[in-house]
């Protein structure tokens, strides 16, 4: 990696020849950043470089993932539930799924869903994806059907890799979009002959935790991953301006929306992670590293931290199918003890208040690593009073691949702020009129680097909305920025809920509300709660006899579980413009929130 020395004049950093063309044509836009940022003199404290260099335009994932694939070879890759697959059954299993892919008929470009937890399929079926030269599409498998059917539909998803726990989910989706091929995985399909059969005789008659389902034309997912050899692997033509990834977000705007991310976009942001952690951390690649992987990795934080990171440095992820279990994640971490382990409020909260974990050893951790959602002080103190380490935070959004910002890594302390703008990323602070706020002056934070996303699938008004003028991702988050670069978030200029990290939008609850027969209208906010960071609470105004307990059963029938609402206050009307729209911020207001 170079770096560039800050001078005292506002000329910029030059960018390397190999990128000087990467900004049209869906290529990654590496910006000139004026040598008077502040946070440049932070780089150079910590001894991160000021640029990353990307590969050649006609490279992608694929050479990165082929080299790697030999260079790591019998190296653990990821770990599950005690089962695990090195790199070169990685490159063997991924290359029978993309084949397969490729024998379907299925061509360069087309959507391909995966929607499962954190089991040994994941990773397998994301890189097939990828390698057959199509689109992975994220899909939380903890969405409803009608949440379900929309993202079908958007994406134009024509198969999907689907766990069966939620296959009756799918089977009941009033749409399926284009879909025309299903495999169905089972929690044990890569677990091994004996375990697999226990684990999925326990998961299916046990627990009970597979509802009956109908897909007709569905295969199993052995009988794709052995329909057609590894040899019959036809490697496409790619280079980085193709889409990889499509992450579904609230995005800045509006609904749930596709965030195009190209091979580009997530290089970039590999690089420049990888320009962050090698600034802290010797880069060893014999090292017997673990990142532990509690967060879903259809989530864009884990899949890039935890997911595409680890197989770029050659580190081991430790799978966890279900977190929640933290009886089970403190057994795992006892046993593997992680070197990095990123997570969000949420969990760290949970842990922290485990007996169990208090006694872990933690002389082989090195890094603790907050993102998703703002880590409250409170958490942060008793977590590094438990472990030894501060947690470091970062700041990212689906929209940037999704790492913006981050702390760097040796830091001492937790310092409450997201850190500075990573390697090749320019960051402004600006204000309604999009025009550039001094150091110390809040503004909405606006990022323009290589990782930004290509745009919104199907929405070009809406990704237009969401850039300014001068080609600045619009975050919707403001802060503000310090004499040394860093930045703290100090409100969000939409009306976004983010609930244990993950995107919310008050329409989209206020809508679903709505639908009930004796819901006259309802306007939903994020209140604080210290369990998920905010929580999603509507006010109610009735038009027929209803409960409380009612509502919140038909969010729960309806809505994504982070998505439905947790409280529930009925009032005679609710506080509108004059033009009849729902003000939010007075609902706010009632609550003592501004």
């Amino acid at each position: 990696m170079s770096t560039s020395t800050p001078t005292t004049n506002n000329t910029p950093i030059p960018v390397p020849d190999n990128n000087e063309s990467m900004t049209e044509g869906g290529y990654p836009t590496m910006p000139e950043i004026p040598t008077d940022r502040p946070w440049l003199d932070t780089y150079e404290r910590y001894g991160i470089p000021a640029i990353i260099e990307m590969p050649a335009k006609d490279s992608s994932l694929l050479d990165i993932f082929e080299k790697n694939f030999q260079r790591y070879g019998n190296k653990t890759a990821f770990i599950c539930m005690d089962a695990s697959i090195n790199y070169r059954q990685l490159d063997l299993y991924s290359r029978q799924i993309a084949a397969y892919l490729q024998s379907l008929g299925l061509k360069k470009g087309d959507k391909v869903a995966a929607m499962m937890p954190n089991v040994l399929q994941y990773p397998v079926v994301a890189l097939g994806v990828i390698r057959a030269g199509m689109t992975l599409v994220n899909v939380n498998p903890l969405y409803t059907s009608r949440e379900l059917s929309h993202q079908l539909e958007d994406s134009g998803a024509k198969a999907i890799f689907i766990i069966e726990n939620f296959a009756s989910t799918l089977d009941k989706a009033e749409s399926k979009g284009d879909l025309e091929h299903i495999v169905v995985c089972s929690m044990g399909d890569m677990l091994g002959f004996v375990k697999g059969h226990i684990v999925n005789f326990v998961v299916r008659h046990v627990k009970k935790m597979v509802p009956s389902y109908n897909l007709s034309g569905s295969i199993d997912f052995k009988e794709a991953l052995n329909a057609v050899s590894a040899n019959n692997y036809q490697r496409p033509d790619m280079d980085l301006s193709d889409v990889a990834l499509l992450q579904y977000t609230g995005g800045t705007t509006g609904v749930a929306k596709g965030a195009m991310l190209t091979h580009g976009n997530l290089v970039a942001n590999m690089l420049q992670i990888s320009a962050l952690m090698n600034s802290a951390f010797e880069d060893d690649v014999n090292s017997k590293d673990i990142i532990l992987t509690a967060l879903p990795l259809y989530h864009v934080f884990s899949f890039m931290v935890c997911g595409m990171y680890p197989m770029y440095q050659g580190y081991a992820s430790l799978l966890i199918p279900n977190p929640r279990d933290l009886d089970d994640l403190i057994k795992q971490i006892d046993k593997y003890k992680p070197s990095f382990l990123p997570s969000v409020n949420t969990l760290f909260n949970g842990l922290v208040h485990q007996e169990a974990f208090k006694k872990l050893d933690f002389s082989n951790l090195k890094a603790s690593i907050g993102g998703g959602m703002s880590v409250l002080p409170s958490v942060a103190k008793e977590w590094h009073d438990i472990t030894g380490l501060p947690i470091v935070e970062g700041y990212g959004l689906s929209e940037t691949s999704p790492v913006v910002a981050f702390n760097p890594m040796t830091i001492s302390e937790f310092t409450g702020k997201i850190g500075v703008p990573a390697s090749s990323t320019d960051v402004i602070l600006v204000d309604d009129d999009d025009n550039e706020m001094p150091i110390g002056e809040r503004g909405e934070i606006c990022v323009k680097g290589p990782q930004v996303m290509l745009g919104y699938q199907n929405r070009p008004e809406e990704t237009a909305e969401s850039f300014t003028k001068s080609g600045y991702l619009k975050t919707g988050d403001v802060g503000i920025m310090d004499e040394k670069g860093f930045i703290k978030i100090v409100d969000r200029k939409k009306d976004m809920i983010l609930v244990s990290g993950f995107n919310v939008y008050p329409n989209e609850i206020e809508e679903m509300m709505t639908e009930h027969p004796n819901v006259l209208e309802c306007g939903a906010i994020g209140v604080p709660s210290e369990e998920r960071g905010e929580e999603p609470k509507i006010f109610v105004v009735k038009k027929g006899e209803v409960s409380e307990k009612e509502l919140l059963d038909f969010g729960k029938k309806n809505l994504t579980g982070y998505k439905r609402p947790r409280q529930i206050q009925f009032v005679d009307e609710l506080p509108k413009s004059n033009v009849g729209k729902i003000l939010r911020k007075e609902l706010r207001k009632m609550e003592g929130l501004d």
